[in-house]
């Protein structure tokens, strides 16, 4: 059964951790910007220890950023926790967290994606939690403009029982390396049903879970990433898997898609939602490429697979409820999904 955390409203309490990387000098204005961001909007910020500075690849030693993450998560004081950021190693604190402690007690948001889903998976299968993929604290600065970020704050304001909607970007923003510092550049973007003509229309239903492909992936055959498991006990609802590729590329991205099939994560699925992807691709005709990966992993499922979705690393993305009953219906590229907090 999914515990849905009560709605995050102005006067609740935030909590700022880095269980992964930290925010290094050059990201401490950034930072500060965005923390006093929320504090305008009403919401009382308590910021960890282990937030600030990065030493052998994380904020701080596994323990002391699980130590701190179980202490933000067991407070009854604390409403949500946010991330600052991503990073490589959140799965060094896994089996510092209390798992059954935190079914017992009432769950409360944290947000995030990239290795930060490290942590949000296994506290949706393990400890019931509904968890949030979305927007790191970082994206969350007083000039964003992009609506399906934007939206991210009132999912988290969703009450239990309700349905909330979001709609897929007709813009997605591409990184141009050649300026200094580095600028976007929107270009224009359609979900695209895999395997079918461009006009197909297409509906799914079931509870969400995912996240990204770099990271979750290693979880595969351990206790905290038992998708299967996570499947046949919502086998009347049914489950859409969503996956984005962070970065890898089509070897690694391979080996990474057929680890999980073969661990049965693409079984008896309700659909599956694939990311854009921000991964490097194949040179050349001769090279293997993304799209090559998807359809030798992805073809002959008999749930329907939508591609180019609106989450992960290639911005702009919707924030999705691990959990949630989602529904999704694309009609020419444009989407529609809700989720019921259920």
């Amino acid at each position: 059964m999914i515990q849905y955390p009560r709605p995050l409203c102005p006067g609740d309490t935030i909590a700022v951790t880095a269980p992964s990387f930290g925010v290094g000098v050059n990201g401490h204005a950034r930072l500060d910007i965005v923390i006093e961001h929320l504090r305008s909007q009403g919401y009382q910020v308590i910021e960890g220890n282990c937030v600030r500075g990065n030493r052998k690849g994380a904020s701080a030693p596994a323990e002391e950023r699980a130590a701190e993450l179980m202490r933000f998560l067991s407070d009854d004081q604390i409403s949500a926790v946010f991330p600052p950021c991503g990073g490589e190693l959140a799965i060094q604190i896994l089996p510092f967290l209390d798992f059954e402690k935190l079914a017992t007690l009432p769950p409360k948001w944290m947000l995030g994606f990239s290795d930060i889903s490290t942590i949000l998976t296994p506290l949706t299968l393990l400890s019931g939690w509904a968890t949030a993929h979305g927007p790191n604290l970082m994206g969350l600065p007083p000039n964003q403009t992009d609506p399906l970020t934007l939206k991210a704050m009132c999912v988290l304001q969703t009450k239990s029982g309700s349905t909330i909607e979001q709609y897929s970007s007709a813009l997605h923003q591409v990184p141009d390396y050649t300026t200094i510092p580095i600028s976007y550049l929107s270009t224009e973007t359609t979900w695209k049903v895999f395997g079918a003509k461009p006009a197909t229309e297409v509906r799914m239903k079931g509870r969400l879970i995912g996240g990204c492909l770099d990271r979750i992936t290693r979880l595969a055959g351990t206790k905290y990433g038992n998708i299967p498991a996570f499947v046949t006990e919502n086998k009347m609802d049914g489950v859409i898997l969503y996956l984005e590729n962070g970065g890898l590329r089509p070897g690694e991205l391979a080996r990474a898609m057929m680890g999980i099939k073969m661990n049965g994560w693409f079984d008896s699925l309700a659909g599956v939602l694939v990311g854009r992807n921000s991964g490097q691709d194949a040179g050349s005709d001769e090279e293997l490429s993304y799209l090559d990966v998807l359809r030798s992993t992805l073809s002959g499922l008999s749930c329907p697979i939508l591609v180019d979705v609106d989450i992960g690393h290639m911005a702009p993305q919707l924030t999705l409820i691990n959990g949630a009953v989602a529904e999704v219906a694309v009609v020419n590229g444009a989407a529609v999904i809700s989720q019921e907090f259920s």
